[in-house]
């Protein structure tokens, strides 16, 4: 089944608290998968901040085009206890 993420928010540095469609939520964090031209801006923790959720993609996106996959979000997503 394909669940989206429907829901996220900023915790600390590259940390990112998601919920998805069928309730799993937790936190990521995403600082280690910050590599690649596209990545490189999300170091910087300001602009990292600025990520939305895609109504259409139902994923995290970012102003310079960057996005991860919600099925990549969720396999790496520490679940909430």
């Amino acid at each position: 089944m394909n669940h989206r993420l429907v829901e996220a928010s900023h915790v600390r540095g590259h940390i990112l608290h998601l919920r998805f469609s069928d309730g799993l939520e937790g936190d990521i964090d995403l600082a280690d998968e910050l590599d690649g031209e596209v990545f490189e801006p999300l170091r910087n923790v300001a602009f990292f901040r600025r990520f939305e959720v895609d109504p259409q993609l139902r994923t995290i996106v970012w102003p310079n085009g960057a996005d991860f996959a919600p099925e990549f979000l969720r396999e790496r997503i520490r679940i909430s206890a």
